[in-house]
């Protein structure tokens, strides 16, 4: 068992005059939590269901359509796309400070009337300067976007919903990106300028009706406890719930916050970035920060390119586009189908599962790519690369977003997240730079022999996550926490038990450590 620490209890008893009895409320809404079914949970929090759906509608923006002609050199659209990735990086640090100081809706609903006004800027481009500005403007607001649809999904649902709410972020960018793929197939064949204009002015359709369900939203009630803000804390949870929670258990909700909370602020004082890199928050921020970079290392940039491996098999460039919008309808069911499997397997194994299949996966493109025998072996790589992106979108595309939100504490969770999106966007921009040569016919032309190269970065991903990966399924904040403090290795997350809630009966000066042993849990 791993229980708190003596002089962290100390601390906190003098913090929390009343400690026992808010401990002795806390762990009654933990409880709660952890018996709650999943229809009990929706019951219990429809509002706050439906104001994380409409904040992830947000992250559609994460992703710029791209240009639908052919007179953007390769170093220029390169140029674009990390233009915009490195000012998403400045956006990520700007939001995650706005965020802490502000609050949720204020710097979401600035960036929503930001991004129209940077569309502006797109949509009447009339130079390649004018469209990399527009693109590095933009990222200011895809950092916010990035950063707090996941953190707000956290922060306002139970643990039964916390896997389906973070994950539902991923879902957002396979619609986001079935749209762009949709438009991009109806303007395939236009020569005017409207064939790059119209994706662009497709963006403005988003902010208007997000910008309303975000005025009605309520602000998180953990940001709010974390600055002492109770009343409005308890004000915020009951705009998140339904009639059929009652007000003993809001206050039980509370007090499991208030208690996470001191627990956290005595162990880590500040909520900087650099707390980030002290004391138990290190191993934790290296979790998030490898997490997310995981999502590149699988090698989903060379394993999405589905329509190029068609194309070289002798399909019509407009057939193989139509193929890529069965692909991100495959992304869309792996994504639903990660709901239901994650209850019951895991974090930690859906992860390994789905990196042990996409390196096989890899690995098999690549051999296909060495022989030069068959025509027909380009239309099965292509095959092969449509159930890579399933399995990705089955395990670790949606599953990072609720790891990532889940590993940090509760205090330090935005800036957490904000540095593992920083990771995964410097990863990006080596993958922007690395890819296109290894499918270029004029550069590397490895075609499928690609395959080999992502497979190795795959492969110690795979060994990272066998030994630093922990499993977060069913734990509450408080939990993991006291996990963490303990330095229970990732390996044993599920097998020892978590007690975040001392003993109420036994002074506190008098207090010993209690024993520790193994527990199923």
């Amino acid at each position: 068992m791993a229980a708190l620490d003596d002089e962290v209890f100390r601390k906190m008893s003098m913090a929390i005059p009343n400690l026992n009895q808010v401990t002795g409320l806390a762990k009654e809404a933990t409880d709660r939590e952890h018996n709650m079914t999943h229809w009990e949970a929706v019951r219990s929090y429809p509002k706050a269901i439906c104001f994380s759906l409409i904040m992830s509608l947000a992250i559609r923006f994460g992703h710029q359509l791209p240009d639908g002609s052919y007179q953007v050199s390769s170093p220029c659209q390169s140029g674009l796309q990390n233009g915009a990735a490195v000012r998403e990086i400045m956006g990520l640090l700007a939001a995650g400070q706005l965020a802490d100081r502000f609050g949720y809706k204020p710097v979401i609903l600035g960036a929503l009337i930001m991004v129209i006004a940077c569309i502006f800027l797109l949509f009447f481009a009339q130079s390649i300067g004018m469209l990399f500005a527009g693109e590095v403007l933009c990222g200011l607001p895809w950092g916010a976007f990035q950063t707090l649809t996941t953190t707000y999904a956290a922060d306002v649902t139970p643990i039964k919903l916390r896997p389906i709410l973070t994950t539902y972020v991923n879902l957002c960018w396979v619609i986001g990106q079935f749209i762009s793929a949709g438009v991009l197939r109806g303007i395939l064949n236009r020569p005017d300028q409207w064939a790059w204009r119209r994706p662009y002015a497709v963006q403005w359709v988003w902010p208007v009706p997000i910008i309303i369900g975000m005025i009605f939203a309520p602000e998180s009630p953990w940001w709010l406890v974390r600055k002492g803000r109770l009343e409005q804390a308890r004000r915020s949870l009951r705009r998140l719930t339904s009639s059929i929670v009652t007000d003993d258990q809001l206050d039980n909700t509370l007090s499991m916050m208030v208690l996470t909370n001191e627990h956290e602020r005595q162990v880590t004082q500040g909520t900087t970035y650099l707390d980030c890199f002290k004391g138990t928050n290190l191993r934790r921020t290296e979790i998030a920060c490898a997490t997310w970079v995981i999502q590149v290392w699988t090698g989903i940039w060379f394993g999405g390119n589905v329509t190029y491996f068609l194309e070289q098999a002798g399909f019509d460039p407009s057939k193989a586009f139509d193929f890529s919008l069965g692909t991100n309808a495959l992304a869309f069911c792996g994504t639903v189908a990660s709901w239901w499997l994650m209850p019951r397997l895991g974090r930690r194994t859906l992860y390994l599962y789905g990196l042990a299949t996409m390196f096989t996966i890899l690995l098999t493109v690549g051999f296909m790519g060495i022989p030069h025998i068959s025509d027909d072996l380009p239309y099965a790589s292509g095959t092969f690369l449509m159930l890579f992106v399933f399995t990705y979108d089955l395990t670790v595309g949606p599953v990072c977003y609720c790891l990532v939100s889940e590993i940090p504490s509760t205090r330090l969770r935005v800036k957490t997240v904000v540095l593992a999106r920083n990771a995964y966007n410097v990863a990006s921009i080596v993958a922007n730079f690395l890819n296109p040569p290894i499918l270029n016919p004029t550069a590397w032309n490895l075609r499928g022999k690609g395959g080999f190269v992502w497979a190795g970065f795959c492969a110690v991903s795979t060994i990272w996550c066998f030994f630093r990966l922990p499993e977060p399924k069913g734990l509450a904040p408080a939990e993991i926490d006291v996990l963490f403090e303990q330095k229970v290795s990732a390996r044993k997350f599920r097998k020892v038990y978590a007690d975040p809630f001392r003993s109420t009966n036994l002074d506190v000066v008098d207090m010993v450590e209690p024993e520790v042993q193994g527990k199923g849990y």
